[in-house]
């Protein structure tokens, strides 16, 4: 289960952004992302699957 749950530095590598980049990604809804505990915030492999999937769709 825990492999299914990414952390802010391996989205990063995963999209190849930078800190900000997944932040804002996040704040602005286009990103998916979930709080564990009262700090930890996940990025659910689904979640970065759609928004990939919803970057190639506009391109195509």
């Amino acid at each position: 289960m825990t492999s299914e749950l990414l952390t802010i530095p391996q989205a990063m590598a995963a999209l190849k952004v930078s800190r900000w980049t997944v932040y804002n990604l996040i704040r602005s809804g286009e990103l998916g992302s979930i709080v564990v505990g009262t700090r930890c915030r996940r990025i659910p492999v689904a979640a970065l699957n759609d928004y990939v999937t919803r970057l190639c769709e506009e391109v195509a």
